[in-house]
């Protein structure tokens, strides 16, 4: 029987106390405040309301925007959000997750110019005039890079996950003095492209949210939270001194790791005290310990860092905690605790770093997706509280990329087009079964191009 089930708000909220969970998750009555302007920086946009970077495996395999990504991003630059945050795109070629993510390079760049002022152009058409935010995540895929991980250290959960062995090589200082070369290079072709921002990814266990945790490693970036936090503090600066401050830096950031889970949704086995996760108790992992996380976003924002995305989670080895569903991917388990649990938790941590970095920084929510037509009821009340500045949805935006639009003119969100959390859109997103090797991921449910692709694909048997 699926979690969500709530007919009306009262139904919800009702859940909501029963769970204990009323004083992280609340909602107003109306929306009111996130459709009024906000300033970013030095930037105004119109609304409080925008799009995480959720990728669509739909590149071309030397990394440029494909037809799907250019068909998603008009959908985004026409559905009404002010922040449109591009999604994940690798700094190096071996640097991506998949065969098709995007990646920015000298050669690929044209390409990423045309997209973004595509965007530009469709949402001042749209509505008239153009007070959007358009920002690139730059990352690195670390021990997911599909043709060969590369590890910071050795984690004895996520390596059994991924088959590394315990003589599998981390990567070296000096290898990573070198890496940080191709995210400043990146970074100065963004901004020469015109994106607004770029985003230095350190979430979702990837390489730099995987150097956060990097407690066991020896030399300079691990250690100590001042060497963990070596690679994004200096590639920051270094962004920074390139651009002559003109170019915002932003961060998704991981406030949450915790361990590894196995296919029946349970802990994997974990050592105490657990040295391999990032604002977790190390005493007791399942448990949040913000202290890290915190200090880490004030040190940011004396940085000159503007904006913070909170997120939490590893979509390979703890999906309900990044993304609480109502069903599991076809590689993931039934989730081990209420979908709701995981929304207060994602609450918690934002509201924690708003009250850490004050209005140095805005800070971008997430956790809404499972919410449905009530998520901009909660993301107003916690507006409202000044626990949040933009509330963004990722898996909600596929599903719903007008979803502002609606807000707009209904005043409210449509039930029949919200996201399910039924996670189909995940699982075309772990299908390789592919000519090019991976699959284009988009909303199954609501959408009949990602439907017919799914078909195709077989996936109707195995879920």
């Amino acid at each position: 029987m699926p979690f969500f089930r709530y007919r009306s708000l009262d139904e919800l909220v009702a859940e909501v106390e029963r769970l204990g969970l009323s004083e992280q998750i609340r909602f107003a009555d109306k929306v009111n405040e996130l459709l009024k302007p906000i300033k970013v920086g030095e930037r105004e946009i119109w609304n409080s309301l925008g799009y995480h970077p959720m990728e669509g495996c739909d590149g071309t395999i030397d990394g440029r925007p494909g037809a799907l990504t250019w068909r998603r991003y008009e959908r985004f630059a026409s559905g009404g959000g002010a922040l449109i945050w591009f999604e994940a795109t690798a700094v190096t070629l071996e640097g991506r997750a998949n065969p098709r993510q995007l990646c920015l390079t000298e050669e690929t760049a044209k390409d990423f110019e045309a997209l973004l002022n595509m965007v530009r152009k469709v949402h001042k058409e749209a509505f008239g005039e153009e007070r959007i935010l358009c920002g690139l995540q730059l990352t690195h895929s670390g021990r997911y890079c599909f043709e060969k991980p590369v590890i910071a250290y050795h984690d004895p959960a996520l390596d059994k996950k991924r088959g590394i062995p315990p003589d599998y090589p981390i990567i070296s200082d000096d290898e990573l003095d070198r890496l940080q070369d191709a995210f400043v290079q990146a970074a100065k072709l963004a901004w020469k492209i015109g994106f607004d921002f770029v985003d230095i990814k350190q979430c979702h266990r990837y390489l730099l949210n995987e150097l956060l945790a990097a407690k066991t490693r020896k030399g300079k970036y691990g250690g100590s939270l001042e060497n963990r936090t070596r690679f994004a503090r200096e590639v920051i600066q270094r962004i920074q001194n390139e651009t002559d401050g003109k170019l915002m830096i932003a961060t998704r950031l991981n406030a949450y790791d915790g361990p590894a889970f196995d296919s029946t949704g349970k802990p994997m086995e974990y050592p105490r005290p657990f040295l391999y996760g990032f604002g977790c108790d190390e005493n007791d992992p399942l448990a949040m310990d913000l202290t890290e996380p915190v200090q880490w976003a004030k040190e940011m924002v004396q940085l000159g860092v503007k904006l913070i995305n909170v997120t939490m989670g590893n979509p390979y080895a703890s999906p309900h905690i990044g993304r609480p569903f109502d069903k599991p991917p076809v590689d993931g388990y039934e989730p081990p605790e209420h979908p709701l649990v995981g929304v207060a938790r994602h609450f918690s941590a934002t509201a924690a770093i708003k009250r850490a970095v004050g209005n140095q920084a805005a800070v971008v929510g997430t956790g809404y997706s499972f919410l449905r037509q009530f998520l901009a009821l909660a993301g107003e009340a916690n507006k409202r509280a000044g626990s949040v500045d933009i509330v963004a949805v990722g898996r909600g935006a596929i599903a719903y990329p007008d979803y502002v639009r609606d807000l707009l003119e209904h005043g409210q969100l449509l039930v029949n087009k919200v996201c399910l959390a039924v996670s189909f859109c995940t699982t075309l997103m772990r299908t390789k079964e592919h000519p090019l090797k991976q699959a284009p991921t988009g909303c199954v449910p609501r959408d009949p191009l990602y439907a017919e692709i799914y078909r195709r694909l077989g996936l109707t048997k195995q879920h």
